[in-house]
């Protein structure tokens, strides 16, 4: 049997994805990038094929994807992570027609066609307000793990309002709110509020249409998923993979060449827009 591998290469972690023929996950790998982008993808390839067993000569195509996708030396062919998110969030959720994908570093709102194909985005890549980077940066002020603060702002019941939602002011501010001895989970909550707002002005841009799918590493925080849906007046799609939903579709993306028979990479006519560009 072959199958096939994506990498997605984020700023702050790697994760990758393996399927078989039939397009069932095989094996899952979570590992911090650090500073060695090449070799993060690496492990996280080598990290795939320990879980699962499968020899390295039976991964027919690997794509890469994320930020560092053109550093992954086993990658075959490279996917921008708009359209490896918008396909995974199709496969998962057929219904998908925005993705709302919020990593550590930006946040995207991605129109998604019936096939999964991209018809539209937008993007927050040049602030880190609205995005991981953001939420870190408030765990930190408040002496808390990242993990534990999208729980304590769901306890909330009068969110403060930030005065900013930029990341470097966003320290001062929550100072001043310790300072007036405003509740944690108050302060937790209004910071969770300020970022789904931000977030749904990049949505607007591409059209609000259902169903909505949440997909990112901050797609793990509940919080967040409360205040999204409470902005947008929907239930969110938000799988249990949602962490891995860039790596799921670079893996699809693979696993097209590997149905079709291909052993090496497509000539530059045959490569679709998006793998070579964004």
């Amino acid at each position: 049997m072959e199958y096939a591998a994506g990498i997605d290469v984020g700023s702050t972690q790697t994760k990758a994805v393996l399927l078989d023929a039939s397009r069932a996950i095989v094996a899952r790998a979570l590992i911090n990038t650090g500073a060695n982008v090449k070799r993060a993808g690496q492990t996280a390839l080598d990290t795939l094929l320990s879980q699962s067993g499968v020899a390295k000569e039976a991964v027919g195509f690997v794509v890469g994807t994320g930020y560092g996708r053109y550093k992954i030396e086993a990658g075959n062919a490279q996917v921008t992570e708009i359209s490896c998110h918008a396909r995974g969030a199709q496969l998962l959720f057929p219904g998908t027609r925005t993705v709302i994908d919020m990593g550590g570093q930006d946040t995207k709102a991605i129109k998604v066609g019936p096939e999964g194909d991209v018809l539209d985005f937008c993007m927050n890549d040049k602030c880190a307000a609205g995005t991981g980077r953001f939420l870190a940066g408030a765990a930190e002020v408040l002496g808390l793990s990242l993990d534990d603060i999208g729980e304590i702002s769901l306890r909330g019941t009068q969110p403060i309002r930030l005065t900013s939602v930029c990341t470097v002011f966003v320290e001062s501010d929550i100072l001043g709110y310790v300072a007036q001895k405003r509740k944690m989970e108050d302060i937790l909550a209004g910071v969770h509020q300020a970022i789904a707002s931000r977030t749904i002005g990049l949505v607007r841009r591409v059209g609000m249409e259902a169903e909505f799918t949440f997909t990112g590493g901050v797609a793990r925080n509940m919080g967040m998923v409360r205040a999204l849906e409470a902005k947008l007046d929907v239930t969110l799609n938000v799988s249990p993979d949602a962490h891995f939903m860039g790596a799921l579709g670079a893996a699809l993306f693979a696993l097209d060449h590997v149905l079709a028979g291909r052993s090496v990479v497509p000539a530059a006519a045959d490569v679709p827009a998006e793998w070579v560009t964004g």
